[in-house]
């Protein structure tokens, strides 16, 4: 992770070419699929295809789990290039896989490059889609790993191209 005083590299699909782990509604029966892949021009491409049979309905990456400390920051900024749905950028404050995912909306527009800055106070603690209310306010200090993901209905085909992600503190703009 670089580290600037306004902002931190988090992952540059370009420089590094991490390996982010795939995780589909297969896990519960479902039959979507997903996965991200490293392009030729410097980027990776999350794509697949979503499905709601089997009651499934997500496709989710992530990347190996660290520490990230980002308590200085107001929130994270991602360059992508979407397919016109919305998508998740998914934060977790712990390495259990089936523990709460804090999460926060993002819409894209069709085969546009875009950069969408999310604050930390818009990311919503979940459990399996759900609202956990009583997990509190997301602890930015304590973020384990990022992972982006699809859900909500949006059947069919999916494709998000994504250079890179980092987190931004007084210059970050609104998405």
């Amino acid at each position: 992770m670089s580290d600037t005083s306004q902002e931190a590299m988090l992952f540059d699909f370009g420089e590094t070419g991490d390996a982010w782990t795939a995780v589909n509604d297969s896990v519960m029966g479902g039959v979507s699929q997903g996965s991200l892949r490293p392009t030729d021009h410097g980027t990776a491409l999350f794509s697949g295809v979503l499905s709601i049979e089997n009651n499934g309905g997500f496709s989710s990456v992530h990347s190996k789990t660290g520490t990230y400390d980002l308590s200085r920051f107001k929130g994270i900024t991602i360059r992508c290039l979407g397919d016109g749905k919305r998508y998740k950028l998914s934060l977790r404050t712990d390495t259990s896989f089936d523990g709460v995912m804090y999460q926060a909306n993002f819409d894209t527009p069709k085969d546009e490059w875009l950069e969408v800055s999310l604050p930390f106070g818009d990311f919503i603690p979940t459990h399996h889609g759900r609202v956990v209310e009583s997990a509190g306010p997301l602890d930015s200090s304590r973020i384990r790993s990022l992972g982006v993901l699809i859900a909500d209905g949006q059947a069919g085909p999916f494709r998000l191209e994504i250079q890179w992600g980092k987190a931004e503190g007084d210059a970050l703009t609104p998405r």
